[in-house]
């Protein structure tokens, strides 16, 4: 049997369930994979960590570099997450001989192509499957069950914080801030929540997922970016009435030489695959050229489905897999160039909070047709007393320069009150 021993460093939530897994399903870890899956050592700066999973001092330290340093441990597992001393210490534990594996999403976003340039250097690989979308391997399926696909799209639902949320939103009518407040007494949202509702962490495992579909290293501030925060529980039921849901999507396209990478607040019809992915859940579905669909679905987040991928990363070098370091960035000359917001085509959902008078519509559709934005549909869906009644209208594809042309337009007029809410639809 092969043998291989592992060291990691990091014991929050996800360096916890390492630890476990590693000490308790050793055995049948063994009998699946013909891998015995050694925890030489566990490192954090908090000592009680190691006291809280009753680690003797014998597989214990606060020193990292214990565990870098070590002859006997063949792999790190890095769990401290953000970009320093992470980066520091991979690239450390890489020159010392060690692979690696990381859950770290940030990092990879802003360096994956460098750091897998240093694991080549080293002749050591460096693994990354609990970086994205959780228990859900859908990184092990991009470099090896689709490797022989062509896939020029993906659409996912890769942040189970704001899936949860809108979710929230839709099934039981709260508000944006009941949902959020509810989120953080259940624990699916951080006290600091900007990450994950900003779009910040879905853009992070976007540009991770664009790399390995695409050998394109797409710029984090050239990941189109909106979050959800704006989206209320009117623009929610208007939606349901419509047949259509929110959900937060990232979405990657590739059209001739050009890629556009994106994530946002997204209308589907009630019948589209991901519309049905709910709670924390996460999901992506691809086209390959000859698999057809595939939809991979399943927790995104959370201790035991992630150290799951963490195990799976380390059994994969216990069995010796081919060198992953050896992956460099290509300058393919498929993907040339990133879509800049301006240039991007969708349909949209607009909501503007008007005036309640006759020719209100007049004016508003005026200015669109003017930028050149076509209206499919168009409602006002309440009429009260209230001086100012929400009016819906869902657009034909638009160039995003020509819509928000003439937003800027519209919001400016008297007629109408704050700002227009806008969300881009797909799967029509």
């Amino acid at each position: 049997m092969k043998r291989i021993s592992v060291g990691v460093i990091g014991l929050g939530t996800i360096g916890s369930g390492v630890v476990k897994a590693l000490r308790d399903k050793r055995g049948l870890i063994a009998e699946r994979s013909g891998v015995d899956a050694h925890l030489a050592m566990a490192c954090d700066v908090r000592r009680s960590r190691g006291a809280q999973l009753g680690l003797p001092p014998s597989l214990f330290t606060t020193n990292p570099q214990d565990i870098i340093k070590n002859e006997k441990i063949d792999c790190v597992v890095e769990l401290i997450g953000g970009h320093h001393p992470a980066k520091e210490l991979i690239l450390q534990a890489l020159k010392h001989g060690k692979h690696v594996v990381t859950a770290n999403k940030a990092l990879l976003a802003s360096d994956i192509a460098g750091i897998l340039s240093a694991a080549a250097r080293a002749g050591r690989q460096l693994k990354f499957e609990a970086s994205v979308c959780g228990g859900i391997p859908i990184i092990k399926a991009l470099k090896e069950g689709l490797v022989a696909n062509r896939i020029d799209s993906l659409y996912g639902i890769i942040n189970g914080t704001s899936n949860y949320l809108l979710s929230k939103m839709s099934q039981e009518c709260l508000s944006f801030a009941e949902a959020l407040s509810l989120a953080k007494k259940k624990g699916y949202a951080e006290r600091q929540s900007r990450l994950d509702i900003e779009g910040i962490d879905a853009a992070h495992k976007l540009v991770i997922l664009c790399y390995l579909l695409f050998s394109k290293l797409v710029p984090l501030d050239a990941v189109i970016r909106e979050g959800i925060s704006d989206i209320s529980e009117m623009d929610v039921r208007y939606a349901g009435e419509m047949g259509l849901v929110i959900k937060p999507m990232a979405i990657a396209k590739k059209d001739r030489e050009n890629l556009e990478a994106r994530v946002h607040p997204t209308l589907l019809p009630k019948a589209h695959p991901l519309a049905v992915v709910n709670g924390v859940f996460n999901a992506i579905l691809l086209k390959g050229d000859m698999v057809g669909d595939m939809l991979f679905y399943g927790r995104g987040a959370g201790q035991s489905p992630t150290a799951s991928a963490v195990i799976s990363d380390i059994v994969d070098l216990g069995r010796d897999a081919h060198d992953e370091g050896k992956r460099k960035l290509k300058a393919e000359a498929r993907v040339r160039r990133i879509r800049r917001v301006d240039e991007i085509q969708s349909r949209y959902y607009l909501r503007f909070m008007a005036i309640d008078k006759p020719g209100i519509l007049a004016r508003i559709s005026g200015i669109l047709g003017r930028n050149h934005i076509g209206i499919a549909q168009v409602s006002q869906k309440e009429r009260k007393r209230a001086k100012f009644v929400p009016v819906v209208m869902i657009t034909h594809h638009v160039l995003e320069k020509n819509l928000r042309k003439a937003l800027e337009n519209i919001d400016r007029l008297a007629i109408v009150k704050g700002k227009t809410v806008k969300i881009h639809m797909e799967g029509f």
